[in-house]
């Protein structure tokens, strides 16, 4: 028996794109999918055989926008001022395997303290069991700006520019700018523009002249329109806020769905206790996200996960839900956390897709998610890179072989 190689069965598909009824059959080989059986076919003689039963098989969920350097309900900026780096480390890793457990297999890290987010990509890469992370290391912000105490303040064109190169050679995959305030952050105005159009463009400027792509926060809608004008690959939240309130600009949409720009939606939902000028933005923040969808700008859920006490990092799945019912149909929700996020996270072609040539991370749930988003919650198993990470036993007395969420990966290609 050739162990790098095993088979995976379950009763139903969504590939990314697509939903699939009757059996699917995914053939693996060192970690990566080498064919998608439709037909009901017997795996290879020889390749060992997981058949998950009455199972939805899909792409491991991608959240492309999480910070697992904060603890939900924690005190995030006297944690990030007060805690030494072995503390933040561990609490990601915790984060990073609740988030796995739940099936999600990839985690676009937004925001970090000291490049730790890297040292966790780099820890899973070399044999530790996590999902994909890809990391934008500490966000530019103005001094004492939105996240200053994460440590990338830099004020000015010249400042900001040094710090996409610094960023660059540390190795981060993407540069994060904090284009306006944000909520999160004492003292902090959502409402107002950080830096200019000048300044934002010379940020897109070097980190694409470097390979990188960049993500601006962006709350105001003068910030948004800027952050679209200056060449950024997405802009997360989009919010569209104004001194006469939430109002959205159709010219900056149309710029965005011309551009292809992402925009990432973090999802919010009205919550009793919650400020009366925070529950003013909710219903016109989501008008203004099914809008941009209707005109065909990339909106991808994500769920800002470690921000409150209501973003656990295992968040997505019930975060979809809400989303779906005010944006998009199921099918379309399902695509935003898998193929669309992998896109936003420049990895279409590996992640994202049920499909040959793609990593083998993939999550199995009880029931339709296409008819019902909440089978998302039921998870019968969970891989990472062909390697069960999470889920109850199998249907088939032959399994597939198994990683410790915290423990070391055996097998090649355990991660990607």
């Amino acid at each position: 028996m050739d162990d790098s190689r095993s088979a995976i069965r379950a009763a139903r598909l969504f590939d990314g794109e697509r939903a699939h009824n009757g059996p699917v059959l995914v053939l693996v080989e060192d970690g990566r999918i080498t064919d998608v059986d439709l037909t009901g076919a017997n795996p290879p003689e020889g390749v060992p055989l997981t058949d998950l039963g009455d199972a939805t098989l899909l792409p491991g969920l991608i959240d492309a926008h999480s910070h697992l350097a904060f603890e939900a309900g924690g005190a995030t900026e006297h944690q990030m001022c007060h805690d030494d780096d072995a503390t933040v480390l561990a609490r990601m890793r915790e984060h990073a395997a609740r988030a796995l457990r739940a099936g999600i297999t990839t985690i676009r890290d937004l925001g970090d303290r000291g490049y730790l987010s890297l040292r966790l990509r780099e820890e899973f890469a070399e044999g530790g069991t996590g999902p994909r992370i890809v990391a934008a290391g500490p966000p530019l912000t103005r001094t004492r700006g939105h996240c200053w105490y994460l440590g990338g303040e830099a004020d000015g064109a010249d400042e900001a520019v040094a710090a996409v190169a610094d960023r660059a050679g540390h190795g981060v995959d993407l540069v994060k700018i904090m284009a306006t305030g944000g909520m999160s952050t004492t003292g902090s105005d959502p409402g107002g523009s950080q830096y200019t159009l000048a300044e934002l463009r010379a940020v897109t400027e070097a980190a694409h002249g470097r390979g990188l792509p960049v993500v601006a926060h962006a709350h105001a809608a003068a910030g948004i329109a800027d952050a679209v004008a200056a060449g950024a690959d997405g802009v997360e939240h989009c919010t569209f806020m104004t001194p006469q309130g939430v109002r959205l600009d159709p010219r900056t949409v149309d710029a965005m769905a011309a551009a292809g720009t992402f925009v990432g939606c973090t999802v919010v939902k009205p919550r009793a206790g919650m400020p009366e000028e925070v529950l003013r933005t909710i219903e016109p923040y989501w008008e203004n996200q099914a809008y941009m969808h209707r005109r065909g700008v990339r909106v991808v859920c994500c769920t800002d996960a470690g921000i409150n006490a209501h973003k656990p990092h295992d968040v997505l799945p019930t975060d979809l839900v809400y989303f779906a019912s005010q944006v998009t149909t199921n099918t379309e929700a399902l695509t935003s956390v898998t193929s669309l996020a992998a896109a936003s996270c420049g990895l279409a072609g590996r992640k994202g897709r049920v499909a040959p040539g793609h990593d083998a991370d993939l999550l199995a749930v009880a029931g339709n998610p296409v008819h019902d988003l909440g089978a998302l919650s039921r998870v019968r198993a969970v891989l990472r890179a062909g390697r069960r990470v999470a889920g109850g036993a199998s249907a088939s007395a032959t399994a597939l072989p198994e990683a410790g969420v915290s423990g070391a990966a055996s097998g090649a290609g355990a991660h990607r």
